[in-house]
């Protein structure tokens, strides 16, 4: 099984406040090493919600120091994305969450929300891409890369990337239905894998490729690795229908990166007894830095006190 020893947490909006765009909430960490010195991690913040209580979210960063991963170096002074205009995927969100270099670009793969009447939002992946290094980036288009489609009808979101090879593979979360429990609208959604051979046109048909633990399981942000001679992922499940949903993690492997083998046991890591992470960990995101694995993931109230680090110590057979 994993073992992993949390460094703990690294950035919390909430108390330092930094910029009027990042008051709370630092959702998706996802590390990129920028240079020689530098991990920056790209994250979805919000501004304090309206007086309909209503959110946006911004793309931003917090840059750390790669031989110091608990040591914040800078900060994004602006979103790294504009907002889309009015009707469009992204008018009211854009959720970072999978970075690819490739060539001399830097794809940057990321959920867009708008707001719908009869149920809260819908969500559709767009593409932004750099050629700076990871510094500014540029929106493909106004439209998504992975939208709705014949077979998936409410939304699509939180895509996790990897290319092999020549082929590159998706592992996003496709929503199934709205339920309608403790007087509100709460998604389930499963992991599901799109492929492409360019990494901007997929083919995908929504189809789970994770062991779900009862009917309405939500399964949030898959992140793959390799280690040891195999696929393994950590990703973030919960059930929308207890009080709280609140999310907990979960562990799957693969030989094959198309089918996985659930094994929850394995994760080798859970909340804490206290603090900022001891009711919910979500949103994993899983990066070799320097030869050792690290977890960027966020804690209670869906990342709103911002996001940690642990670092994996050890891969035993089961």
């Amino acid at each position: 099984m994993l073992k992993w020893k949390k460094l703990g947490q690294i950035f919390n909006p909430c108390a330092s406040q930094p910029r009027p765009w990042m008051q709370e909430y630092a959702q998706c960490p996802t590390a990129f090493i920028l240079n020689e010195s530098t991990v920056r991690v790209f994250i979805a913040s919000r501004p304090r919600p309206d007086s309909d209580l209503k959110y946006v979210s911004y793309p931003g960063y917090v840059d750390l120091d790669r031989r110091d991963l608990s040591k914040v170096v800078a900060i994004a002074e602006s979103p790294l994305l504009a907002l889309g205009g009015s009707g469009a995927f992204d008018e009211f969100g854009i959720m970072p969450s999978s970075f690819i270099k490739t060539g001399d670009s830097i794809h940057a793969y990321y959920t867009g929300w708008t707001r719908m009447s009869s149920v809260p939002y819908t969500l559709a992946i767009g593409l932004a891409t750099s050629k700076d290094g990871g510094t500014s980036f540029g929106k493909l288009g106004q439209g998504p890369v992975l939208g709705l489609s014949l077979k998936e009808a409410y939304f699509v979101t939180g895509p996790s990337v990897l290319k092999v090879g020549d082929e590159w593979y998706m592992w996003y979360l496709s929503g199934k239905k709205w339920l309608f429990t403790e007087g509100k609208h709460e998604p389930v959604y499963q992991v599901a894998l799109a492929t492409s051979s360019d990494g901007i046109n997929w083919q995908h048909d929504g189809q789970p490729v994770v062991p779900r633990l009862s009917e309405d399981e939500c399964q949030d942000i898959f992140s793959p690795f390799f280690l040891n001679g195999k696929w393994h992922a950590v990703f973030a499940w919960r059930h929308p229908s207890t009080s709280g949903g609140a999310y907990r993690m979960g562990y799957a492997s693969s030989t094959d990166l198309k089918t996985w083998i659930r094994g929850d046991a394995q994760a080798g890591i859970s909340t804490s007894d206290s603090g900022w992470d001891a009711q919910m960990i979500c949103y994993p995101n899983i990066k070799e830095i320097d030869g050792r694995i690290f977890m960027f993931y966020c804690g209670n109230s869906f990342g709103k006190e911002g996001f940690g680090v642990a670092e994996l110590i050890s891969e035993d057979e089961p």
